[in-house]
């Protein structure tokens, strides 16, 4: 049995999920699903991100300790997971005890061999992103993902060794054994780490005191990226440095490396330089691959509360349920690209694809398969159906998966209107059997492609086949 472990970003806590939290996470969850289909053995970690100045500034400005607010917002995240219907197998906060012991481990781990040193760190911080920035990372002498001046910050800090490790990661990035697609980012990670020399990065702040405390200076806590990024570990049960941690005993060992790692373009630089660099230091092979995607966008431009473009994903839930909702993100355009959406062409779609496309699909054959000359034959099931979709999935190419799903949709649409079977019922009987068992059959291949996209739709679909009850899948949506 093959491995597969997958990790989504550790969601930063500083407001509540939005839409682009669930983009990444529906698209991890139809991975694991399918994986677990293929008889993989899948391990499926999520998590959240909780130290930080942004964290410590958000909860005094609510009036809230900041273990209070991110209780509370971290909350809201597993919510939001149990709405879309993701089914993770570790949820790690990095507010967990056995992380923050795990992260000591390492930081005293990593001072000691030399690879960390107290220095000072001068450069642009950003901190809404909790980043310092290059000056090729700006746009305007401003961060392009917040439209704000970067600070000059200037302090006493302590620093991981990047430059001496650069040409080692340049040669692993250039063979694939630190995999990043689509070849595109590789390219660009590439370019950067030829043309730049890395600084040795800042692990550490003196000033924010919402952070993990660096066991040889208690005046400092760990900077929040650090942290962070082993949480990719710790969630593993990790035990090169900590006995206990949140995964189950021996996770470790089974499956790291990570077969894939999902992250959202705007944090691909830190993922392809701090965070291999860390795992050289320590000793641990790389993430197989990692998968960066593109911003979701509305109206050609990036979601924004002052352009008024924001989509809320509680909107869509509410107004598409979770399967419709599964369906649209994974749909909308090519993973891997910026992909544009309003909900003018979501309901469109939803109308269109859903209501009008499958939901009449499985609403004609079950009323049609009602009739008592009709005998299902529960053999005649085409086996392995997955094979009609796994080439795209495996490829992350979720939108040619599901317009695989939906061009069987259509060519039966298609071969009701030509075959007639309400006629068929009346005149040939022998031909009428033929055409329902090949439309039940056709459904039940659907109900299996779909498990991973849409698992409570598929399963709906099978009982109504099973007990020949006529359902209305999806209503159709008004404006």
């Amino acid at each position: 049995m093959k491995k597969y472990f997958i990790t989504t970003p550790v969601y930063y806590v500083n407001d509540k999920p939005h839409i682009g939290h669930a983009y990444t996470s529906v698209a991890a969850d139809v991975l694991a699903r399918f994986h677990k289909l293929q008889g993989d053995d899948v391990f499926f970690l999520m998590g959240t991100d909780e130290h930080g100045l942004k964290i410590q500034k958000k909860a005094e400005e609510v009036g809230k300790d900041p273990q209070a607010y991110a209780d509370e917002i971290a909350s809201e995240f597993k919510d939001l997971w149990d709405k879309l219907g993701i089914e993770y197998d570790t949820f790690i906060r990095t507010t967990d005890e056995k992380h923050k012991a795990a992260v000591q481990k390492v930081l005293q781990t990593l001072f000691d061999k030399g690879a960390i040193y107290k220095g000072e760190y001068e450069g642009l911080y950003c901190v809404g992103c909790e980043q310092f920035k290059s000056e090729n990372e700006l746009v305007n002498g401003r961060c392009p993902d917040h439209d704000t001046d970067c600070e000059i910050v200037k302090e006493e800090s302590y620093l991981l060794k990047m430059e001496e490790l650069q040409s080692e990661l340049v040669k692993k990035i250039g063979n694939d054994e630190f995999e990043i697609k689509p070849e595109k980012y590789k390219k660009e990670i590439l370019s950067f780490l030829t043309k730049e020399k890395l600084k040795d990065v800042s692990i550490s702040r003196k000033n924010v005191k919402w952070g993990i405390p660096l066991p040889f200076d208690a005046e400092h806590t760990t900077y929040v990226w650090f942290d962070a990024f082993l949480s990719y570990l710790t969630g593993l049960g990790w035990p090169a440095f900590a006995k206990a941690s949140a995964g189950k005993d021996g996770d470790f060992e089974k499956f790291w490396p990570a077969d894939v790692q999902l992250i959202g373009k705007d944090i691909l630089r830190v993922h392809a330089t701090i965070w291999p660099i860390m795992l050289m230091h320590l000793g641990i092979p790389q993430p197989k691959l990692l998968f960066t995607h593109g911003h979701l966008l509305s109206g050609g431009r990036k979601m924004s509360k002052t352009i008024g473009n924001v989509i809320g994903i509680d909107e869509l839930l509410e107004k598409f349920g979770t399967d419709g909702t599964r369906y649209l993100l994974m749909s909308a355009g090519t993973f891997g690209e910026d992909v544009d959406v309003t909900m003018e062409r979501l309901t469109e779609k939803y109308n269109a694809d859903l209501a009008n496309g499958l939901g009449n699909l499985v609403s004609r054959v079950l009323k049609l398969s009602s009739n008592p000359k009709f005998q299902i034959q529960m053999s005649n099931k085409i086996p392995n159906p997955n094979v009609k979709t796994s080439n795209f999935i495996e490829k992350f190419e979720m939108d040619g998966a599901s317009d695989c799903i939906w061009r069987i949709i259509r060519e039966d649409d298609k071969f009701i209107e030509e075959s007639k079977p309400w006629e068929l019922v009346k005149t040939d009987e022998k031909k009428f059997q033929e055409v329902m068992q090949k439309l039940v059959s056709d459904l039940y291949l659907i109900s299996e492609l779909l498990i991973p996209f849409m698992p409570e739709t598929s399963e709906k679909i099978k009982k109504a086949l099973e007990t020949k009850e006529i359902i209305i899948l999806f209503p159709r949506m008004g404006k």
